[in-house]
């Protein structure tokens, strides 16, 4: 195995007797047993790397089982750990503190490697996920477009437009379109609060598309028709398109509301007005089809959905509080609820960093696993067969284990499918098992909520009919806000486990597996009640 510079081990340990004069005797520094020597940030990756160990190696944790990885301090004995290891395992994506990462990069061996386990299981696959800054944005964009066949395109002067208008709203409230100006001014476009007529209209050239905010004033499933005329130029006659009548379902279940739809939730959209030579044509819904389900983070190609078959998504997180000025009155009076689907940014597409909570889906643990496998055995050799039999042997188990979650998850209700936690840590579990991620009091533990917070997440309660809410087995012991909205409005409130193992004799999640499988039956357990659902009324 590598073995690691004394001078810098000395350096290190110099360091430790200088902090704390009762540090007692080390006993990391005795490795007669011949095993190599390794260290694991957190629990849930100590027991990874264990797996892969074997008997080959020593793992130690550096985070305790029990305590918030995202916070937690480091002991003497921790670092002396470090200075003697042969190898460290970090989970990498900014989940450790910022503090700890220093004091692994200073104080681990030279000629030990330290490995963000995160960032190099994408040379086996794994994609990270993206979080989103802003609520808000984690939504579909909806713009609008003309577009015009490729096989017209020599035919159809670029002097062409479309005039697009809606025609009609049908909803439980009113629905307005506008565009936000380089100075925060909006340019409304359609406004069904004071009536639809001819001023609803905007025109648009060919070929163009533009981005569009479009608020809604209370949820429930809305119909929005839309009609258009084409024309060679500004002067000429119009040639009308045949209507088409959209879906939109607001701060409620898009599944339950409108069962057996195609719901896009997120990715660009656009109501698209197609003609060609000769003028005519239709209204179409033109947007992203993801190569696969990796959201916000693969390429994607134009793709035309059914609007007869479809529902666009307007989850509750992007309620809004109406603006104080008065350009802003056509949504309603100052502090007034809104439900904002919000204009793209151009240029850019999702705000945010990339989610370091991999493991709650068993397929990336699998990249981790081989990323550990490699490492291993670069730094101890004589073992790499060791090495590689065990990562086999868990890499089958981690396919039964994907398998088990599928089927526990699989037998959900679909309108129960609804995961609300305190942060957003679990859009790995959604993604892999077929899960919505409706709501969390805030995008990290780390960032107190804000009362808009607390106002979306009741809303997210009130609208879904969400029958249980999810909460790290050390928020249960401490006021919390989900917990406070859950027992305002008589929702149950359960376990889910996220950074962490359970400590020793403390609960079911004593190994990854075993934590995989705790949530998977909690999960099942609270989202699916022998008690019906409360009746629905959304429209």
């Amino acid at each position: 195995m590598r073995r690691h510079s004394r001078a810098r081990v000395a350096a290190a340990l110099g360091l430790v007797a200088a902090l704390s004069a009762c540090s007692g005797p080390s006993t990391a520094a005795e490795d007669a047993d011949g095993k190599a020597k390794v260290v694991a940030t957190t629990s849930i990756l100590a027991d990874i790397v264990s797996h892969v160990a074997g008997d080959a190696a020593d793992v130690t944790e550096l985070i305790p089982a029990g305590a918030d990885a995202h916070s937690y301090e480091l002991g003497l004995r921790a670092v002396r750990d470090i200075a003697y290891a042969d190898a460290v395992f970090t989970n990498g994506l900014l989940l450790e503190p910022r503090q700890l990462q220093r004091t692994v990069e200073t104080t681990a061996p030279e000629d030990a490697p330290v490995v963000p386990v995160a960032e190099q299981a994408q040379r086996h696959g794994f994609q990270p996920r993206l979080l989103v800054e802003d609520a808000g944005l984690d939504a579909p964009w909806l713009g609008l477009r003309v577009a015009v066949p490729e096989e017209d395109n020599a035919a159809v002067p670029k002097t062409a437009v479309a005039d697009l208008t809606l025609t009609d709203v049908q909803g439980p409230g009113d629905a307005a379109a506008y565009i936000v100006g380089t100075f925060g001014t909006p340019e409304l476009l359609f406004n069904s609060a004071d009536g639809l007529n001819g001023d609803d209209s905007t025109t648009l050239p060919v070929d163009a598309h533009t981005h569009v905010s479009w608020a809604f004033s209370k949820p429930g499933v809305y119909t929005l028709t839309v009609g258009a005329h084409a024309r060679a130029d500004v002067g000429a006659a119009p040639t009308p398109l045949k209507e088409q009548t959209f879906t939109v379902a607001v701060g409620v279940d898009p599944h339950t509301a409108v069962p057996g739809a195609d719901v896009l939730d997120h990715g660009h959209v656009d109501i698209a007005a197609e003609f060609g030579r000769d003028y005519t044509g239709r209204i179409s819904l033109l947007g992203d089809a993801p190569k696969d389900d990796q959201r916000g983070v693969t390429q994607s190609t134009r793709h035309e959905h059914d609007p007869a078959t479809t529902v666009i998504a307007v989850p509750s997180a992007t309620l809004q509080e109406v603006p104080a000025g008065r350009e802003y009155r056509f949504l309603g009076n100052p502090g007034d609820e809104t439900y904002l689907l919000p204009q793209a940014v151009l240029g850019k597409h999702v705000h945010g960093e990339y989610d370091p909570h991999f493991w709650h889906d068993a397929q990336a643990v699998k990249a981790v696993v081989k990323v550990v496998r490699d490492e291993l055995s670069a730094t101890d050799p004589q073992h790499s067969a060791d090495y590689s039999t065990n990562a086999e042997n868990y890499l089958a188990e981690l396919d039964a284990l994907d398998e088990e979650m599928k089927q526990t998850l699989g037998d959900i209700p679909q309108g129960n499918r609804n995961l609300v936690t305190t942060h957003d840590g679990y859009g790995y579990l959604a993604d892999a098992y077929g899960l919505t991620l409706a709501g969390y009091v805030s995008p990290n533990p780390s960032v107190e909520p804000s009362p808009r917070d607390v106002i979306a997440l009741t809303r997210t309660l009130e609208n879904l009919h969400v029958p249980a809410v999810f909460l790290e087995p050390a928020a249960q012991s401490r006021p919390a806000e989900l917990t406070q909205v859950a027992g305002r409005l008589g929702i149950r409130v359960c376990t889910i486990w996220g950074d962490a193992l359970d400590p020793p004799g403390k609960g079911p999640a004593r190994s990854y597996i075993d934590l995989m499988r705790a949530n998977a039956n909690s999960l099942a357990t609270c989202l699916a009640p022998t008690n019906p659902a409360p009746e629905r009324n959304d429209t």
